[in-house]
């Protein structure tokens, strides 16, 4: 169905220059046209297929800790946290972190030093993502324009033809009248 002329023939008709010079995105769009098949990926979907284990669980872990939910239940853990060692157990001499909170300070610093490196891998790994969105979004932008040309190649192929046929027949009313 498609052959190696046929994609070498669009590399230079429409693109001027030679298959062999072409890049990878360009050469995948011209054997895509000379296919007849869509080229059309969702860059999530590419992602999601080469993403490890940690990769995922750092998306998940970003998801987690940008939400407002996240936000609501820590507020409410340290405040409960804070009221728990100094109203509550203080009065019967057993709060297990007394003010100043060293121990909540402590928790809240590991929190933060796993956390931020984990945000960061998902934050490396959106930016990827974006890569490869741009990289789909190029070769779907120029399939459209190297289809829209083809199709200008056929229109003037066509007014071409229709001239073609009315000089024709004009050149034969011509040689009838003479």
């Amino acid at each position: 169905m498609h052959d190696k002329t046929t994609t070498a023939d669009l590399s230079l008709r429409l693109l001027g220059r030679p298959l062999d010079e072409l890049d990878d995105d360009e050469r995948r769009v011209l054997d895509a046209i000379a296919e007849r098949r869509l080229i059309s990926r969702d860059a999530a979907d590419i992602d999601d297929e080469g993403a490890s284990f940690g990769a995922r669980l750092s998306d998940r872990v970003a998801r987690v800790g940008g939400s407002w939910g996240f936000i609501i239940l820590f507020t409410v853990v340290l405040v409960g946290w804070m009221l728990l060692n100094s109203a509550v157990l203080e009065r019967w001499g057993m709060a297990f972190d007394p003010y100043p909170f060293i121990f909540l300070n402590l928790m809240l610093s590991t929190l933060a030093a796993v956390q931020a490196p984990i945000i960061m891998m998902s934050q490396n790994r959106a930016s990827a993502k974006d890569r490869i969105a741009a990289g789909l979004d190029y070769e779907i932008n120029l399939r459209a324009e190297l289809e829209i040309m083809r199709l200008h190649e056929k229109l003037d192929q066509m007014r071409f033809h229709e001239l073609s046929e009315k000089v024709d027949a004009l050149c034969e009313r011509l040689e009838v009248k003479d």
